[in-house]
């Protein structure tokens, strides 16, 4: 006779493609600032979890990589991305002192253009340096600098021309401590737009760890979402001009927000993932929390 314990257990429902690989773990960032021990055992907790496909790498600075060493176990690796901080010279130190630990999976590299007067060449000296020292299986994401809601000079334009060509990514920064760093709703439908354009792959950064876009009641700061940014991409893929781009970014509703991803359905949000790539987060659970409130989640917690 069958037992419940010989019954067999159903599949987990698949993470959908759209959602997969969403969350880039910056548990270690501001304003979360976790101790890295804690971030390395929560991290391997997350992909242990059935949401694990929604995690991308844990994110660590350059200058932190040594403290992994006695925090990373034999036999196991790491999925990890490296935030270079210093220039395009800071590159292969970080990725040698990588590539020499094989319990570290390098996933990404991410390092933001000086602010100088010709960013295009910044741009290049950087892509030049990734290209004799960036493992095949890595990719890697360049911030550029704000443009506020004025239309950037020629160099801007020309630094994702550069990135574009390099097939690297774009980063935005999409928030901060203060309110001038959250950029407008104009200004992130413009960069959106730009990196379209180009066929640039682009990922954003602080700011976005929950679904939709909303004043945070404790700082009055003005926070896009996550939700919003996917359906705006889609919109602009689709010819939406940056006026009803920026539309889409404002919305505030949950619920319409949720009705708008329903509607799209799977095929086309996994296209908006193509250049929506992911978002840097502070916090893995926050997102979850806020796509099972809105009904939107098919994994167990």
């Amino acid at each position: 006779m069958s037992t419940s314990a010989d019954a067999p257990v159903p599949p987990r429902p698949a993470t959908p493609g759209w959602l997969r690989g969403l969350i880039d773990d910056a548990a270690i960032f501001p304003p979360g600032n976790a101790p890295l021990a804690r971030a390395v055992t929560e991290h391997r907790a997350h992909r242990r979890s059935g949401y694990a496909e929604l995690v991308g790498p844990l994110l660590v600075g350059d200058r932190r990589l040594p403290e992994l060493d006695p925090l990373l176990d034999a036999g196991t690796r790491l999925d990890t991305g490296v935030v270079v901080t210093g220039g395009a010279g800071a590159i292969e130190p970080a990725l040698v002192w990588a590539g020499r630990n094989d319990r570290i999976e390098l996933r990404t590299v991410e390092i933001a253009l000086r602010d100088e007067p010709d960013p295009a060449r910044n741009a290049q000296r950087i892509s030049t340096m990734l290209s004799t020292t960036l493992p095949d299986a890595a990719t890697a994401s360049i911030e550029v600098p704000r443009i506020g809601d004025d239309r950037p000079d020629a160099g801007w334009f020309a630094a994702l021309d550069e990135i574009a060509a390099s097939g690297h990514r774009m980063k935005y920064r999409t928030g901060g401590d203060e309110a001038s760093a959250f950029p407008s709703d104009k200004e992130l439908a413009a960069v959106i737009s730009a990196a379209l354009d180009r066929e640039l792959e682009f990922k954003c950064t602080a700011g976005l760890h929950h679904a939709v876009r909303h004043t945070a009641a404790d700082t009055g700061f003005e926070h896009h979402r996550f939700l919003n940014v996917i359906l705006a991409t889609r919109a602009a893929l689709d010819g939406a001009t940056d006026d009803d781009v920026a539309a889409i970014l404002g919305e505030r509703d949950g619920e319409t927000v949720a009705a708008r991803i329903r509607t799209t359905g799977e095929t086309a949000l996994a296209s908006a993932r193509r250049w929506f790539v992911s978002f840097g987060s502070c916090s893995i659970h926050e997102p979850l929390d806020d796509l099972s409130a809105l009904g939107l989640d098919t994994w167990e917690r």
